[in-house]
Formats: structure tokens, sequence, C-alpha cells
């Protein structure tokens, strides 16, 4: 029984991290380093304040992450993917208005 436990999660490892891998699992997770690099920065910036700030890069990196992973969501089909991502995808296309009518003193 253990010995098929083992085959069966060792087959279905095999599946996920070996024979599926193509150009848009790459992608998949290019966009997801972007959008993992958004907190170091977010981190990084606060330790270095003392306090939490929320820098500039971080909205870019958002921006950047979101839409490599609304494009690889779009591609696997994943509704709840492709909803998440894009609401995402205007609120932070949105901060950097914000941040952008602050700067120009509008």
């Amino acid at each position: 029984m253990l010995v098929d436990l083992s085959q069966i999660v060792g087959g279905y490892l095999h599946k996920v991290f070996v024979v599926s891998w193509d150009g848009w699992v790459i992608l998949g997770f290019l966009g997801q380093g972007l959008f993992t690099a958004r907190f170091l920065v977010q981190w990084i910036a606060s330790e270095k304040a003392g306090r939490s700030v929320i820098p500039l890069a971080f909205w870019f990196f958002s921006l950047g992450g979101g839409a490599l992973l609304l494009i690889y969501a779009l591609y696997r089909a994943d509704p709840v993917f492709i909803l998440g991502q894009g609401l995402g995808m205007f609120i932070y296309a949105r901060n950097l208005m914000l941040i952008r009518k602050e700067k120009d003193g509008a």
C-alpha cells in the first residue's frame, strides 16, 4: 500500500514538475517571480525606514508580475486566477495613476 501511494505521488509530481514544463510554465514562473519581488522590495524599504512603506517599485513589480500571471491564467483558462489577476491589474494601475497625479501636483 505504501509503495503504491509513493508511486502515485511520484507519478503526479513527475507529471506536474517534469512532463508539463513548457514555455507557458516558464512564463508563469517569471510572472510569479516578479510578483514575489514586490514583497521583497516592500520589506526592505520598510526595514530601512523603520515603518511600513510601499515604494514605487512595488507597484511596477505588481503590474509586471500581474500582467504575466494574467496572460498565463488566460492560457490555462482558469476563471479564478483570471478574475483575481484581472482585478489586481486594475488596482495596481490605479495606484500608479494616483502616485503620478500626486507628483504632478494636480
